[in-house]
């Protein structure tokens, strides 16, 4: 299913111009990467680490599903990228609004970011991440691209078809060099790097079509 790309109108002046540099978190922070899911590092890779536990609980209790945030951009102007998606896979104008409206809200009494930010809101595309054991049970049949963090037996990327999420493994089908028919490999979420839909270019092709028939 093709997502729709979208960005709050006011995510370019949504800047905190004024914001102090951003408290130290100390031993709660380090408490809740010890406690933190296996895929948070997916939801939430890198410099956006900190900003799961405040806007997650957000976006959820709004009614929707975070997919990946994403901390981007320099200290001369950092980007607050958020992906959420609806029951229907998407999110609407409105429904991003309501997002950026809380998690702005939020940052403002937070305060968590130094310096200037925008704040970006968008539902997934084709080529959707996949964050959550959840995603390998939902788009199970679609085919995916997967990277992990350490190669194994020399490879780090694989691409196939999801099989599923199975006794704590994400499952893919996947060609192998020696066996005619495609094998099953399992990795933990904790190993996973990166992953993702391969976009369906029919799907994409008839998804363009609608659009230019609106």
């Amino acid at each position: 299913m093709m997502g729709l790309s979208l960005m709050h109108e006011d995510a370019n002046i949504a800047g905190n111009e004024g914001a102090d540099e951003a408290a130290d978190a100390g031993a709660d922070e380090g408490a809740k990467t010890r406690n933190a899911p296996a895929s948070a590092h997916l939801i939430a890779p890198g410099p956006a680490r900190p900003f799961l536990e405040l806007v997650q609980p957000l976006v959820e209790g709004l009614g929707f599903r975070l997919l990946r945030i994403r901390m981007t951009g320099d200290e001369g102007k950092m980007v607050l990228q958020i992906m959420a998606e609806n029951d229907d896979f998407g999110l609407t104008i409105e429904q991003c609004e309501a997002i950026s409206h809380a998690v702005s809200d939020a940052l403002d009494v937070e305060n968590p970011i130094a310096g200037a930010y925008a704040l970006e809101v968008s539902s997934p595309g084709v080529a959707r991440p996949l964050t959550q054991p959840v995603d390998f049970e939902r788009w199970a049949g679609y085919e995916a691209k997967l990277g992990l963090k350490m190669a194994v037996d020399g490879q780090r990327r694989f691409r196939g078809m999801i099989d599923g999420f199975i006794d704590g493994e994400a499952r893919l089908q996947v060609v192998l060099e020696g066996y005619e028919a495609p094998q099953i490999l399992g990795f933990a979420m904790a190993d996973i790097a990166e992953a993702r839909l391969v976009p369906d270019e029919a799907e994409l092709k008839a998804s363009l079509k609608a659009a230019k028939g609106k």
